[in-house]
């Protein structure tokens, strides 16, 4: 495979007065062509404002601190505002965890689907209408003609869902970036857009970086997964690798909180505390030690290096030589998964 995406040393920070916050921390990671890369975490630990940072789409406030995000053998850093633009939407695109809010309410949905190819220069109107017709029959949108001259309010959560992901994929982009796309779905929508989402990957072959809390959506999309917590990637690998093998101890605590048929009736499991907030202060050494019932001296004094456990498997954790020890099945419901 060849690397479309190296994420390389990547901080970001929080501009708070004259102070800045340090949000992301350091971190490193490479989405392959033809490729979908998984990252999972809590609320709060830095997958969003992650994602953001490589359309360069960080809001007012947020910035990044250093490293380097290197797309498709171009430097993206070096770019200026209007190199970036030409890029967005056309090489790169985003899917927002909020459809409704995302599109435009005064724009009939035909117009907001072939926006981005008038913008990158197609000015034949004739094959705009063909293209984003054929696009809407291929992501499930019946009665397109007719889909064309309606508004996002007279649409379901679904189908704004799919328009959305429409929108990203007109212009054929090498990388699609899904933030969240299907939190706020019911669960019978979110396997859907889960299936079109393999759909696009498999059939225009294009990368997919897709962001999540949910384990079990990772499980049934990704290839890998990074494992981030307060602002640090703590483990990754393949995703079959992590979810049955996991050393770190927040991994393991994520994945023991999955409901599983085989412990109904017993209470969920938890990880206890919460992730440290930027006013807080992120904890000296590992940032997950305040909660890990394992943490030794080490883990406060010091972040660990990262340790290769073979096959792509790595974890930033002391625990890494005992590896051998652990071996976590997932819930029955949860063995298929794009990661085989």
């Amino acid at each position: 495979m060849n690397t479309l995406l190296e994420v390389k040393n990547l901080s970001i920070g929080i501009r708070k007065g004259k102070e800045i916050l340090s949000a992301v921390d350091n971190i490193s990671f490479t989405v392959e062509a033809g490729e979908i890369v998984g990252i999972v975490g809590e609320s709060g630990c830095g997958k969003s404002l992650t994602a953001l940072s490589i359309p360069s789409l960080l809001s007012q406030g947020a910035e990044r601190t250093g490293g380097s995000i290197r797309f498709n053998d171009l430097e993206l850093s070096n770019l200026s505002p209007e190199e970036m633009q030409h890029i967005r939407g056309n090489d790169l695109s985003m899917v927002f965890q909020e459809p409704q809010s995302s599109l435009n309410p005064l724009l009939k949905i035909g117009a907001q689907i072939a926006e981005p190819l008038t913008i990158h220069g197609e000015k034949d109107k004739a094959f705009i209408h063909s293209r984003v017709i054929d696009l809407m029959e291929k992501l499930g949108l019946s009665d397109p003609e007719k889909l064309l001259s309606v508004y996002p309010h007279q649409l379901s959560g679904g189908m704004c869902q799919r328009v959305m992901i429409a929108l990203a994929v007109i212009c054929k982009p090498k990388l699609l970036i899904a933030d969240e796309p299907t939190t706020a779905l019911d669960v019978t929508i979110q396997v859907q857009i889960l299936e079109l989402l393999k759909k696009i990957n498999t059939e225009l072959g294009t990368s997919i970086l897709f962001i999540s809390h949910d384990l079990s959506v990772i499980s049934r999309l990704c290839d890998r997964v990074l494992v981030m917590y307060a602002g640090k990637i703590v483990e990754s690998g393949r995703v079959r690798e992590v979810f049955t093998n996991p050393v770190h101890e927040y991994t393991r605590g994520l994945l023991g909180s999955i409901p599983d048929r085989t412990r109904k009736g017993k209470p969920l499991a938890s990880i206890p505390g919460k992730v440290p907030s930027l006013e807080e202060g992120r904890p000296a050494g590992c940032p997950f030690n305040p909660r890990c019932s394992k943490a030794v001296k080490q883990c406060r004094n010091s972040f660990p290096a990262e340790a290769d456990l073979g096959g792509g498997h790595r974890v930033h954790c002391v625990l890494a030589e005992q590896a051998a020890e652990y071996s976590v099945k997932l819930p029955a419901e949860k063995e298929g998964t794009h990661g085989d």
